[in-house]
């Protein structure tokens, strides 16, 4: 997932990383605890786009294994939270 793909009229677009993600605009912002009408104009979006990019290259993995892995693993060097629950803090 190149972030140059996810970007629409100058700006990283939820529905483009969605479809990405195979997932829907409302599952993202409840990851990142926003309401969906505050996901675009978020920072916390392209925190997490970040993210899942740096984990793709780095482990030469698909965007839906970083995504579950941005979900879903605690990280013992962070008190066990998960990314999306720092990315949320």
């Amino acid at each position: 997932m190149q972030i140059a793909e996810l970007i629409d009229n100058q700006a990283l677009s939820p529905t483009l990383i969605a479809d990405a993600l195979r997932t829907t605009k409302a599952e993202i912002a409840s990851t990142l605890g926003l309401g969906q009408d505050a996901i675009s104009r978020s920072s916390r979006l392209r925190e997490m786009v970040e993210i899942l990019h740096r984990f793709e290259v780095y482990t030469d993995c698909s965007a839906l294994v970083a995504y579950a892995w941005f979900r879903s693993e605690p990280l013992p060097g962070f008190a066990g939270r998960t990314p999306d629950q720092m990315v949320r803090e």
